[in-house]
């Protein structure tokens, strides 16, 4: 998922300025191929995250923090070092998902990928399309696993009644915050990566739901025309989203290819 901040978000903290998310879109399927976002990958550091799983760093995660500091530096210089903390981190939960519906599908992990477009999951090998059902369903059940237990800590935790609190500071107060804050990320995140255009996750879930209920070269010709319509409705929706928000998403979903999916060829 791409998304850059630039003035306020209003529906996080009307008393914050605003802050940018970037989401990847993992390739959950295609076991050994590199991503498009990340041609050629320049990573700067690997380690053995959990589960075991193999964990690139690629040098442009570096270049999305350092931007997403220099966005915020007009507020404090602890919030400005949260906030892409607090994505990258939804972003690695997102993955971890998909790693585990691999996993506990005995279908092996080739890697974790953290980029500056946000990040994906490599299989070893291809999964039925049953075994992608939940591979794909894993990243935004995170996200709202997450979200759900972020906003109720925030909620139920006594001395968080009012967001007004945020001003009078506190270590306490501040925490809480950040608790909260780490909740809408990641249902910024799953929100948008629900959005039914490939290759976004709901783009993949919508497809796979329609194979359950018509025949594969149907389901490909719906989930085409779905697609087409969304990336058709794009960048009007994005406009009002920038007049009203000041959001912008850099991410586009390709016209021809959901066109061509459509018409019944197997671009995704």
């Amino acid at each position: 998922m791409h998304v850059k901040r630039v003035n306020m978000i209003t529906t996080l903290s009307s008393r914050r300025p605003a802050f940018a998310i970037w989401v990847g879109h993992p390739r959950l399927t295609k076991p050994h191929r590199k991503h498009r976002m990340t041609r050629p990958q320049t990573v700067i550091f690997s380690f053995k995250g959990p589960m075991g799983v193999r964990v690139d760093v690629d040098q442009s995660l570096m270049f999305l923090v350092a931007l997403l500091v220099w966005f915020n530096l007009n507020t404090d210089l602890v919030y400005a070092i949260m906030v892409p903390v607090l994505l990258v981190a939804a972003i690695f939960a997102h993955e971890l998902g998909h790693a585990w519906g691999n996993q506990v599908q005995d279908i092996p992990v080739h890697k974790v990928v953290m980029h500056g477009g946000g990040g994906y999951c490599q299989a070893k090998r291809s999964g039925t399309a049953y075994e992608a059902e939940l591979i794909v369903s894993m990243g935004p059940i995170v996200n709202a696993a997450l979200w759900a237990i972020c906003s109720l800590v925030a909620y139920w935790t006594p001395i968080y009644w009012d967001i007004s609190w945020i001003e009078a500071g506190g270590l306490a107060q501040e925490t809480l915050y950040f608790v909260w804050l780490f909740g809408q990320i990641n249902l910024l995140l799953l929100v948008f990566n629900m959005i039914p255009v490939q290759p976004l996750d709901g783009g993949k879930l919508f497809h796979l739901v329609m194979l359950r209920l018509m025949p594969a070269d149907t389901a490909q010709s719906v989930t085409g025309a779905v697609g087409l319509v969304c990336a058709i409705l794009w960048i009007p929706a994005m406009l009002v989203l920038f007049y009203y928000q000041g959001l912008i998403l850099f991410f586009l979903p390709s016209i021809a290819a959901h066109y061509r999916m459509m018409r019944g060829a197997a671009v995704y």
